[in-house]
Order: C-alpha cells, then structure tokens, then sequence
C-alpha cells in the first residue's frame, strides 16, 4: 500500500490582536519675529497636525499650552534661535520630570538652521511619500493636491513641517528595524486648532476628580498598570470602542467654548435620549462594539506588516461601519454628527469592504495563518491550486511506477512534495540498510535520511520539478503580490477610513454621554452669551455613589452683581463638595454633556482655576501655603471676566493674621475690577473678615452660608444654600463627631476662649514641669562639677548611674 506524505517547511504562530502600541508625539516648533509655527507628528494613527504661523507673545503663552496640551516626547526646532525661545527651551529641559510651571518636560533635538531653510523643507515636503496620496498622481498634480492640504502660504509653519519630516526620516519613529527602503508612514494631515479650548491646569483635573488613576486591583498588574478610579472620566465613560473612549478622553482633557460644536454634540444626546431611540442606540452599540483600531491596521499596511488578524478587524470594523452609516441616514439629517456621517460614509466604504469581502478568504487564511485569496479571483493562483489539490492522486500513480522499477527487496515507496526542496521518492529504511554506502541505489540521487526514511531523487521527481515547480511558494507569492494590491487600493482611500475612525469615535463617545445621563437624570445645559451661570438644583455627580442622599443647591452669578461668592459655615457643612460641584457641572457643559440639576445655563466660560484641598499636596514636599499661593497667583494672572474660580480656604496653611491679609487683598483686587470680575466661588473660615468688615460693601459680593443647627448638644446639618454668614465653626462638635476623646476637646475649647479674650495661655501640669526643670539644673551643675582630669572619677559609671536614669522620665 502506498503512502503520501506532504510537508511543509514553516512555522506560523497563531495571529492574535496584540495590544495597543503606545502613542506618542514628535514636535516640530520654530518662533521667528512674534510668529509661532508647530507641526507635530502622532505615532498612534500616523498623522501629522500643523498649526498656521499664529502670533505669540515674547513670554511665549500659547507655545506654552501647546506643549502642555499636547505633551511631546520630543520637540524638534533650530539650533539658532532667538534669545527668549532658547531661554524657555532651557528651563523646559531643566526643570523635574513631570509638569513644572504648567510645562511638560521633553526630549530637545536641536537640527542646524539649514534643515529648516524654506527652499529645502518646501522640497522635502513635496518630496514626501505619503501612502495617503493616489498612486498615479503626476508631480504638478501632487502639488495641487497638497497644497489643498497643506497651507504653503505659512512660510514659518511649512520649515517647521519640514524639520519634523526631516526629524522623522533620521529618527525612523516605529520603522526601528525595517529595511532603510521603508519610510516612516504618514497616513494623513491635519489642522492643528487651540483656540476655544477651555483653560484648565492639571491641578483642576485632580482636584475635582475627573480623571483619577489607581494601581490596578490584579497582583500580576498592581506594579506595572493602573485603572480608572472614581471620577467623573469613568462614569461618563460607556464607550464600545477603544477609539471611541480616545475621543472621550480627548474631550476631556480639551473641554471647548465653542457653542455650536456644543450644540451639535447635545442635539446627537438629546436624540439618543428620547425613549423611542432605545432601540436605535441598542442597534448602533451592537455595531460600535466591532469597530478597531483603523490607524494602527493602515499603519500596518503602511509597512507591509499586515497580518490575517488585521484584515478580519478591518473588515468587520468597515462592514459595521456601513451599518451605522446605514443608520445614520435613516436618522433626522437636522442632526449635525449623523448628516455627517451620512455624507462620509461614502460609496468608498462600500466599496473597500466589497473589495475586500470578494479577495479574502478569511477561512482558508485562518487556516494557513497567511493571506489567501478566494476562488475567481485570479485565474493562475486557481490553476495552481487545483494542481495543488489534485497532487495526492497523481502523485499515488507516480510511486506506483516508481516502485516498478525498484527492487523487489523494497515493498513500498511514496512520492512526497517539500515546499523550496521540491518532490522526493520516499522508502522505509531496511534491516541491512546500516550505513550510508547501503543507501545507494541504482538510477537513484540519495537526499538525505529522516525519522527511518530515505529519500531520493529520481528521473520521474526532477521532471516532476520542472513541469510543476514549487507550488506552494509561487502560490504564496503571487497572493502576496494580490495582497499588496488591494494594499495600496485600500491606502488610497485611506481619508474616508480616516473619516469613519473619527465620527464613529465621536458618536461613540455621546452614546456613552446619552447612556450616562439617562441613568442619573441629567439634564441638558443652555449656553447664553450673558456673562453669568445659572444653575438650579445642582448635584455633585460623584457624591451620589458615595452616600445615599444628596441636598442639591442652586449656583447663580449675574452679569454685573453677585459674580464674587464668599461661602462660610461650620467645618464639613459642605463648602467643598459645594464649590467641586459648581466646577464639575461647568466642566460637563464645556464637554458638550448633559448635567447634574434641573436646570443649568452657562455663559461663555474660558477657564477654570481651582485652589482646592488635594492630597496628592501633601506628598509634594511643600507647604500648603506655597501651594496655595501658586494656584491662586495662576489664577490672578491668568483670569479673565468670563473665568470660573474656585478657592477653598486660602490661607490656612499659614500664619493666621498673614493668611488672613492676603485672602482680604485678593478679594479687593477682583471687587475693584467691578462686573469685569471673574465668576467667584471661595469658601473661608475667617471669620474677621466679615466680623471686621474688611471687604467694601458692593453689588459684586454676596454672601452665603449652609443651614445647620443644634439639637442639644447636637450639631445637625442640612447641607442647604442661603443668603447670610455663620461666624462660628463649630470644630469642638465636628472633632466630637469624628471621635476625638473629650479631654482634648476640652482642653482646645479652653485654648480657644483664652486666645479670644487676650489673655496669657498657660501650660498643663506646671508644677510637673517645674520639677524636672529642678532636677535638669542639678544633673547640669553635678556634671559640670566633675573633675574630667582626676583619673579617680569613673565617668561611665555617672553616665550610667546618674544621667540615663534621668533620661527617661524626660
């Protein structure tokens, strides 16, 4: 009986989705004569961004909050510069690790001034092999089409985009270990905006809890990886993609004022949360949850890198991606995000998932962990196949007469195929077959031995060679040319990928927001261009997972009175919680959120400074006066009338009449300023500021308070906003509630009334203290007296006998 044998000579591991590459940023900056130009390049998706040459100051402050916002590993920029920039690139470089002055530190790569030449970086960019531009396009041609893109009118922007191209070409930023014939891909361009982005420091975001990092529960993850913790961030965060909580988290960490984008992102909200869309937004979850990370795939493609894994997501993401856009179109054009998508979503998108659902053969490719084409497609890889397939029969009556004309001692023989080797007569191994001479047979090549078979060349095998060659191979290579092909087909229309990526993440993102304020009751904020905020009922929306019930309070500043709110009362009346709650609901409205209260109408806010109690403060190393100082000064520097100002006890770190002087100046600064004051919330208790009547009275300060009363000897609050002050702080209840032992409170209280009165404070167990202050004087005298030269005296034995005794009742 014979037998065939076919082999192959690779290994293929099983393809998974591997995790997420770490996204970074390259910048590329250049300030010349009060013009700033930036053009930086994202790993993540392959994009480079260009901001147009806008002005800056010679302090360099919108520099300084494009390196805050986007936070580069590197900055690239010429070695000759003027003296401010080289001046602030030199305290960038040196100060810690981390933020410093609101300024990220980052790798400084500096090129020679030739590299950003505008002749040479103008040539360099029209130069470039940009995977996202068609294949067939002429030189003039390319120019057009990037100078619809690119603004070339920018002299400054376009020697900045050409250093980073130059940056990227030496750098080789995630093509480390490719050929040096591979550049690094560039899938898209874009414009790089940062004008009506809220301004907002990494203190706010901490202290009022909208991201919060934890180390991750896992004992296998707690050293290396941390988790969302309580805040805002995740609990707004509902998303289905991975894509989708990027753009959730890139709003956050760029809350806007601008109204209309706003509005369009309430309007998607406002649709979703009617209760006739439940099973729209069910519908559009369901395909949401299918969509992966397109720019890591094109970058893939990019570099010839794409594996089997990579061509089923982008398959099942395009393919759910025409669902949605299917959706969308049968959904109320009125609504900005879905006109959007319907207009997006193009034929192009029908088009590359047809494409790739008529080549792939996701089966046969899952099977041979390689890319494999569907029969049809093309007629020599088919030929070639059916030969393939066809193989083991002919190959069965090839060993049949092969073993005719064998030797009658050898029963049987196979004839197997090796891909790169070729076909191969094949027999048992014989009991007199010992050493390598027995191996020669008559008419027979001897190839070599494996696992107690021999195999051989004959006549029949090399001419079997020449008619079929290497089947596998040539199959292999001409679906990998296929592969390449629909490669570049894909690539070239790239931008409507690019597009899909993008509004599906955004439609995710309020999705989740929509989710988000249904299940607690949110409601959707009114924007005005009155300078005021108008909150009524408002509710912290992380307190609500903290505690079973939750008072809410009304938060009003008008345009020209009551813009300054000085809050006192007891400690933990709510102070705190209060001004976080004002801020965060703020926030959630320059996020394009619904909020926590009834009612809420926000003017044209800006920004958002805060002085709030953090933890993290404490293991700075500073003091809390220090800490106060430079989160109120941002704030004086920085506010404008349209700013929102948050300050919770200022001062308190510090002498009290000191503290007490400064909160007093600051105020009159912003009182004197009138209704160009910005939105005030401060929260004190000093209360000589109101009983002394250092502040003015005006129309711009208002003070309020929280209800609280006793009962008996109860303290009992009620956590409700009103008109009014409280001059007591109640702290002996408040310590008494949080269990601290009478004594001690009896002894602060007595602390307290003599301080009030002016009169001396004296010590506890004053005749105590005298004594040991006797028997000190007489251990000092009796050492003194002592004879260190008389060789008499024993010293160690008056240290042990006399001194440590004493020591301990010290």
């Amino acid at each position: 009986m014979n037998h065939l044998q076919m082999t192959q000579n690779f290994i293929v591991t099983d393809c998974q989705d591997e995790d997420e590459e770490p996204s970074e940023i390259y910048l590329s900056v250049l300030w010349q004569s009060g013009l700033l130009a930036v053009a930086y390049y994202i790993s993540g998706d392959c994009s480079i961004h260009f901001m147009p040459d806008t002005p800056d100051t010679e302090q360099l402050q919108l520099l300084s909050r494009v390196i805050a916002d986007l936070q580069p590993r590197c900055i690239v920029t010429s070695a000759k510069q003027e003296q401010n920039f080289s001046d602030f690139l030199r305290t960038l470089n040196s100060a810690p690790d981390g933020e410093a002055d609101g300024r990220f530190k980052a790798e400084i790569v500096l090129f020679p001034r030739m590299d950003f030449a505008l002749p040479i970086c103008k040539q360099r960019v029209l130069a470039g092999n940009f995977s996202s531009l068609p294949s067939n396009l002429t030189e003039p041609q390319k120019i057009v089409h990037l100078s619809s893109i690119i603004p070339f009118d920018c002299p400054l922007m376009i020697c900045a985009l050409g250093g980073l191209l130059k940056f990227l070409e030496r750098r080789r930023i995630g093509i480390e270990l490719e050929d040096s014939s591979v550049a690094v891909p560039i899938l898209s361009f874009k414009k790089y905006v940062l004008t009506d982005i809220l301004d907002m420091d990494r203190d706010t975001f901490s202290v009022l809890q909208i991201f919060k990092s934890e180390a991750h529960p896992s004992v296998y993850k707690m050293c290396s990886s941390v988790k969302e913790g309580l805040s805002l961030f995740g609990l707004l965060n509902r998303c289905q993609s991975k894509w989708g909580e990027n753009i959730l988290r890139l709003w956050f960490m760029r809350p806007t004022r601008n109204q209309t984008e706003l509005t369009c992102r309430l309007d998607v909200i406002d649709f979703f949360m009617t209760p006739r869309n439940q099973e729209t937004t069910d519908n559009l979850q369901g395909c949401l949850k299918n969509i992966k990370n397109i720019p890591l795939i094109l970058k893939r493609m990019a570099l010839s890198n794409t594996k089997v894994s990579d061509w089923q997501a982008l398959y099942k993401t395009v393919y759910n991606a025409v669902c949605i856009g299917d959706i969308c179109r049968s959904l109320p054009q009125t609504v900005t995000l879905f006109s959007r998508i319907s207009s997006a979503f193009s034929s192009d998108l029908h088009y590359i998932a047809s494409v790739i659902s008529k080549v792939v053969d996701f089966e046969e490719s899952q099977t041979e962990k390689r890319f494999c084409i569907k029969p049809y497609v093309d007629p020599t890889v088919d030929d070639k196949k059916r030969q393939l397939r066809g193989l083991p029969d002919f190959l069965t009556e090839v060993a049949r007469k092969e073993l005719e004309t064998l030797d009658v001692q050898i029963p049987s023989c196979s004839v197997i195929y090796i891909p790169l080797i070729g076909f191969l007569l094949s027999i048992d191994r014989l009991s007199f077959m010992q050493d390598k001479s027995d191996f020669e047979i008559e008419g027979l090549e001897f190839m070599f031995l494996s696992e107690d078979r021999l195999h051989y060349r004959s006549e029949r095998t090399k001419e079997l060679d020449t008619v079929l060659g290497d089947l596998h191979c040539e199959i292999r290579d001409h679906e990998t040319m296929i592969m390449h092909q629909l490669q570049m087909l894909i690539l070239e229309k790239s931008a409507v990928l690019q597009d899909a990526t993008e509004y599906v993440g955004q439609l995710d993102t309020l999705l989740a927001m929509a989710i988000a304020a249904r299940e607690n009751g949110y409601v959707r904020p009114c924007y005005t261009l009155a300078n005021t905020i108008n909150i009524k009922e408002g509710r912290h929306p992380l307190m609500g997972f903290c505690s079973g019930t939750f008072v809410p309070n009304p938060s009003q500043t008008g345009e020209k009175e009551k813009r300054i709110k000085i809050l006192t009362g007891p400690n933990s009346c709510g102070k705190s919680v209060y001004l976080k709650q004002v801020g965060l609901i703020v926030f959630m409205s320059m996020i394009g959120s619904y909020v926590p209260a009834s009612y809420a109408e926000i003017g044209p806010i800006d920004g958002i400074f805060t002085r709030l109690q953090t933890r993290e403060s404490v293991s700075l190393g500073l003091s809390t006066f220090m800490i106060d100082l430079n989160q109120v000064a941002r704030a004086v520097n920085n506010a404008t009338v349209n700013s929102l100002i948050l300050i919770d006890e200022f001062g308190k770190g510090t002498n009290t009449v000191d503290g007490l002087s400064l909160l007093a100046a600051i105020l009159r600064y912003w009182i004197n300023k009138g209704s160009s004051s910005p939105h005030i919330f401060l929260s004190t208790n000093f209360h000589s500021l109101i009983q002394l009547k250092i502040l003015p009275d005006n129309p711009t300060v208002q003070y309020q308070t929280f209800e609280w009363c006793l009962d008996g000897e109860e303290l009992v609050f009620f956590y409700q906003l009103k008109d009014g002050v409280s001059e007591v702080s109640q702290a002996a209840r408040v310590a008494a509630m949080a269990g601290m032992p009478d004594e001690i409170i009896k002894r602060g209280l007595e602390v307290s009334e003599l301080f009030r009165r002016g009169q001396a404070i004296q010590c506890l167990n004053q005749t105590a203290k005298q004594e040991k202050l006797e028997k000190c004087q007489k251990l000092v005298s009796g050492f003194l007296s002592l004879d260190l030269d008389d060789p008499q005296v024993d010293l160690q034995k008056y240290l042990t006998n006399e001194v440590l005794p004493f020591s301990s009742i010290l």
